[in-house]
């Protein structure tokens, strides 16, 4: 079993990040970088750096290598001198293609910007989308980001609660819509419960915004990895739906940081003005790669090795675990035992696993994260050990 260093304690120690606070404050920051901490996931991926092999079942990213041929394809340009500032809304032959993905899904496309992964598009969104005080609907539990660039921004965060299930349903959503609402972002598959939305309460969700004019920020990055059900895209049914999609999961391009967003024309021509005066453009190489990328199909074997490491965690973790079995992505969301995430998240990093505890995703701290994106032996060990300790609690 490993020690706890430094590192543990600055990650859960509260007394700590007080500490901190308080010298930055004397530094005269502005006070919308002082309202929140690190990300908890970034102080996991720093933990990691200073435990001796742990079992790292916190990572939110593939584990397998981009593909050859696009590794091939970047360096190709990269030696033909391609390295330079592409126009802001990213190469035109790329943007076609985007563009060419989603009519053929029956979907209107106002415009297409490429943008610095789907967090710049995030970032992005919510500046041409929300003046301070606006509401952002966040279903809860979320992917980090939503919260904290919408509060950075000085839009307000408003939590429509999806617990025990984590379906994002239209009841809850009309139950949270007030008159400063003004978007509602939708994650499918969901991050961090792997949970997905059908047909039918997609549908009943864009009813919804159109009822009360909501923009849906829709964010399917995690496209490719749906194990169970074809993907289904809101924006089908509500046009007034910016699409959030890249190649970081379905490639295994996390560094790249390569996406792009796809939606009404008025909303795209400002997130490239935007994005002129912030990101100014997404790396170069990247879209050329990611042209090749768009012209072939994912990797299937991926997609079929991670239903099976699906499967096999769903079931081992669910022996010791109240779980929500995944319809997508790479992640699992299990109770943890006596109710406090927090708590059994340092008893796991104390034996040498680290997970993510579920207050990072959530108002909540009931449930923790746990990513199977990783070899089946590394899997195994990880969750063994879990048991183990829900066992013996």
């Amino acid at each position: 079993m490993a020690g706890v260093g430094k590192g543990v304690r600055g990650f859960f120690c509260p007394t700590a990040a007080e500490g901190i606070m308080a010298e930055t404050r004397s530094m005269k920051l502005a006070d919308r970088v002082l309202e929140f901490d690190s990300s908890g996931i970034r102080k996991v991926f720093d933990l990691a750096q200073q435990l001796e092999n742990p079992i790292n079942l916190s990572i939110g990213q593939p584990d397998f290598d981009v593909p050859v041929a696009l590794k091939a394809e970047a360096k190709r340009w990269l030696d033909a001198g391609f390295n330079k500032y592409t126009v802001t809304q990213g190469i035109p032959e790329l943007r076609d293609l985007v563009r060419a993905k989603y009519e053929a899904q029956g979907i209107a496309v106002g415009d297409v910007i490429i943008t610095s992964g789907v967090s710049g598009g995030i970032m992005l969104a919510l500046l041409a989308l929300l003046n301070p005080g606006d509401e952002a609907l966040v279903p809860d539990p979320y992917f980090v980001m939503y919260k904290h660039l919408t509060n950075l921004i000085g839009g307000v965060a408003r939590f429509v609660d999806t617990y025990p299930d984590f379906v994002l349903t239209a009841e809850a959503v009309e139950a949270a819509v007030t008159p400063q609402t003004r978007l509602l972002f939708v994650n499918t598959p969901a991050n961090p419960t792997g949970v997905t939305l059908d047909e039918a309460g997609a549908r009943a969700i864009a009813a919804v915004a159109e009822r009360h004019d909501l923009v849906i920020v829709f964010d399917e990055i995690y496209e490719y990895f749906h194990y169970d059900s074809a993907p289904v895209n809101i924006a089908r049914f509500w046009p007034k739906t910016l699409i959030l999609n890249g190649l970081s999961k379905s490639h295994g391009m996390t560094g790249w940081r390569l996406g792009w967003a796809v939606g009404p024309a008025e909303i795209i021509r400002e997130m490239i003005k935007v994005q002129q005066y912030s990101f100014v453009c997404a790396p170069s190489f990247a879209q050329k790669a990611a042209v090749k990328a768009l012209e072939a199909p994912p990797l299937a074997k991926a997609r079929e090795a991670y239903r099976r490491k699906r499967d096999l965690a769903y079931r081992r973790l669910g022996e010791r675990f109240r779980v929500v079995r995944p319809q997508g992505a790479f992640y699992l969301f299990p109770e943890a035992p006596y109710g406090d995430a927090e708590a059994f998240t340092q008893l796991a990093v104390r034996n040498n696993v680290l997970i993510v505890p579920g207050k990072v995703f959530s108002e909540r701290n009931t449930h923790f994260r746990v990513s199977f994106a990783v070899s089946d032996d590394i899997l195994l060990q990880g969750i063994k050990i879990l048991n183990e300790i829900a066992r013996a609690g």
